[in-house]
């Protein structure tokens, strides 16, 4: 078994990569400010964006629930990797030949790395099979759907073979194990055996949001299949359900610019919106739209405005408009407006763009209508209107809708959505909406984020954390919290010599003077992600500060700037040390006698510091 990996490959694997792109791929990250950038929590759900990333530093802070770290430790914390595995993903995604104590290269890896291999490997044999003889019952039923050979290489969709053990047998041959291949969810356990758990069907790979294989959905092709129409893989370590989207590898960017994202039924469905030009389409796999789906869309959006759109289509038959209600009424909704296109006779996006065409699927998206008239249409179409106890019972049904309205701006039209659907008078359903509001409003909240305290501490477990917030908002205290965001953010393009006399000062507040030990204790501020390095070894409870003073926002407009104000808050505090120093010579020379060998060399030391002050100035 290999030993650790050297060190120095750990190191130069991490300065070789960019935090940005690999939280990027996961977090919308918007530039904000110098050297900085900002985005939407993927620790824990928010709607305004409090995560912040240092990519020269290689770290990152998160404002409001304290989580902060390298690129080592967010791939831990979001994939759930062993520190080893963390190095080694990022190595092979750069190319670099790590290194063992033992003195051996790179083994090959176990565990997740080992799943996605298999996966990986699996959609390769997959994708191969579709140009075989057995494959064309396959190829027809893309074909006759719209989808050509260039559609299905573009979204990866390949064809399992019948028979019992051709993928097994296949991966056999690459060095896969059953245990792997079960952990996968590529075969299953039978009384006879191990054999392969798609046969026969049409293959669609699932990927998560950085391109990795980590799943399949197959569709049933042949009569004598007693399966399921489709078969997804099971749950397994790297495949939840609950939190993946087909096709959410393809659209994200998209979604990420364009702050919109369209949610269809299907793979099928995915394939016809993204060639018909709407590139934002995703779908479940095998499972309702819930509250972790909307958590990983949220990120990719940057959901932190009502500027955003989420389209949901749904057949207009009642099991889609169950779905519809279900969307809605999900409490992690969206900050970004929803809405519901329905497309004419029943059709689903991918029916729709065969009969009538590319265009016909655009015009669908764009005849949307929004999710609260949806709602409330749906609410009312099990009332009467006609009579009074039926616009009675339909108002009490409805009003709850028109109070969740988040946008004040939005609920007075609603109102009069509401007034003329059934025909009363405005006040009435004012009155009606209002107090469906305060009724809503006595419902038990989520804790605020102070109440829940950080991530790993218990129920009640007392949290002492000092943020920059909590500062006192003093002269003293501002000089030394802006001068230690100024080295930390920036103190690798500074002179060394100044940032060592610098940092050599006792601080008067605790929390920054144990800053600034750490950073007093950096062998190399020269170093790439020295910085990070720095913060980490600040001791607790202070660990946290020190990761908000890294990431936040530093008062400048350009680099340039930033580092000619870093370098001058640093030269303040050697000010403020000589005007101490001078303080205290001034109180010790009343006690001595003027004339006497203690009180000359006073005297010499004072013109000194003045000397010293005055170079110091002049360089500000």
């Amino acid at each position: 078994m290999a030993g650790r990996i050297l060190q120095a490959d750990v190191d130069e694997v991490k300065a070789r990569t960019n935090i940005a792109d690999i939280i990027g791929e996961r977090v919308a990250l918007k530039n904000a400010g110098i050297g900085a950038m900002k985005g939407l929590c993927p620790f824990h759900d928010e709607r305004s964006p409090s995560f912040n990333v240092r990519p020269q530093a290689g770290f990152y802070h998160c404002f409001g629930c304290n989580e902060s770290g390298d690129v080592y430790s967010f791939l831990r914390a979001m994939d759930h990797v062993s520190f080893t595995e963390a190095v080694e993903r990022l190595a092979g995604r750069i190319g670099y030949t790590l290194h063992y104590e033992d003195g051996g290269a790179a083994p090959e890896t176990t565990g997740r790395a080992r799943l996605y291999a298999a996966n990986g490997a699996a959609a390769d044999f997959f994708r191969a099979q579709l140009a075989l003889p057995e494959a064309e019952t396959a190829r027809r039923f893309l074909g006759e759907r719209g989808f050509d050979a260039g559609a299905a290489a573009h979204f990866g969709v390949g064809y399992a073979p019948k028979g019992w053990s051709n993928l097994r047998d296949a991966l056999h041959k690459l060095g896969f194990s059953d245990e792997e291949l079960s952990a996968a969810g590529l075969v299953s356990q039978g009384q006879r055996g191990v054999y392969d758990r798609f046969r026969g069907r049409a293959i669609w790979p699932i990927r998560d949001v950085t391109s990795q294989v980590i799943g399949f959905g197959a569709r049933k092709l042949y009569d004598d299949d007693q399966g399921p129409k489709y078969l997804n893989t099971p749950e397994t370590p790297v495949y939840r359900k609950s939190q993946v989207l087909y096709g959410l590898d393809l659209a994200k960017r998209d979604i990420s610019r364009d702050h919109r994202v369209v949610v269809v039924e299907g793979y099928t469905d995915v394939m016809a919106c993204h060639l018909a030009g709407i590139t934002t389409a995703i779908a479940t796999c095998g499972t309702a739209f819930g509250s972790d789906h909307i958590s990983v869309l949220r990120r990719v959006m940057g959901d932190d405005s009502a500027s955003g759109e989420v389209v949901f289509t749904f057949d207009p038959d009642a099991a889609g408009q169950k779905a519809a209600l279900r969307a809605f009424g999900d409490e992690k909704r969206f900050a970004a407006q929803t809405y519901v296109a329905v497309a004419p006779e029943g059709l689903d996006p991918c029916d729709l763009r065969l009969q009538r065409g590319d265009g016909a699927v655009r015009a669908l998206i764009d005849a949307k209508v929004p999710m609260f008239e949806f709602v409330i249409d749906q609410r009312l179409a099990g009332f009467t209107l006609d009579t009074v106890e039926g616009r009675a019972g339909a108002l009490r049904a409805a009003a709850p809708i028109v109070a969740e309205i988040r946008d004040p701006s939005l609920r007075p039209g609603y109102v009069r959505v509401l007034a003329r659907r059934l025909g009363l008078d405005m006040g009435e359903v004012r009155a009606a909406v209002e107090g469906a509001a305060r009724a809503g409003s006595g419902k038990p909240g989520d804790q605020t984020r102070q109440s829940r305290g950080a991530p790993g501490h218990g129920v009640g477990e007392p949290l002492v954390r000092v943020t920059i917030a909590s500062l006192p908002r003093t002269a003293e205290v501002a000089l030394e919290r802006d001068a230690l965001m100024g080295l930390l953010q920036f103190g690798h393009r500074l002179d060394s010599a100044l940032v060592e006399r610098s940092v050599a000062l006792p601080f008067r507040h605790p929390a920054l003077d144990a800053v600034r030990q750490a950073i007093a204790a950096a062998p190399d501020i020269s170093r790439p992600g020295w910085a990070a390095d720095a913060v980490s070894a600040v001791r607790e409870p202070y660990r946290s500060l020190a990761a908000e003073l890294l990431t936040a926002d530093f008062p400048a407009l350009t680099d340039e700037a930033a580092t000619v104000s870093a370098a001058s808050l640093a030269k303040r505090l050697i000010v403020r040390a000589v005007d101490q120093q001078k303080t205290e010579l001034l109180g010790a020379i009343q006690r001595v006698a003027p004339d006497s060998e203690e009180g000359r060399a006073i005297r010499m030391r004072l013109r000194a510091l003045d000397a010293e002050r005055q170079r110091l100035a002049a360089d500000q």
